[in-house]
Order: C-alpha cells, then sequence, then structure tokens
C-alpha cells in the first residue's frame, strides 16, 4: 500500500523542542530571580542586556596608534 501524505514532514533545521523548553524555563527562572525585592519598582525587569553603545564599542577597541605601534614592537 502507498504510504500517506505527510503535508509538513520533519524540518531537519528546527530547533530541538527539549533544548528550546529548557531555555524558556531558564530565562523565565532569570527573570523570577530579578523579580524577588524588586516591587514595587519604576523600571521593568529584563533578563537581556541593551547592546553597548557605540561610545562603548569604541573604547574597548584599540586605537589607530596603539595598533600602529604595536606593528613595530
Amino acid at each position: 500500500m502507498a504510504k500517506t501524505f505527510n503535508p509538513a514532514p520533519h524540518d531537519k533545521h528546527a530547533d530541538d523542542p527539549r533544548k528550546a523548553h529548557a531555555a524558556d524555563r531558564e530565562a523565565h527562572a532569570k527573570l523570577d530571580a530579578g523579580l524577588i525585592d524588586t516591587f514595587p519598582a519604576s523600571d521593568p525587569v529584563s533578563a537581556v542586556q541593551p547592546t553597548p553603545s557605540k561610545a562603548d564599542a569604541e573604547a574597548d577597541s584599540p586605537s589607530l596608534w596603539d595598533k600602529v605601534k604595536g606593528v613595530f614592537s
């Protein structure tokens, strides 16, 4: 007999549901830990950190002068 038609075959590139559920539980635990002793607060708690500003990113990288000195030392 012929195979039954499966309109949605398994996606080999999809995330593992167990790993995704574990990551979701971890994020939820971090948010719960951040909420302890914060009520009432003026700002909501966030589990993610903001991206560094341009000034912060430039401060971490060496200057052009430091790069030139590094070539000759």
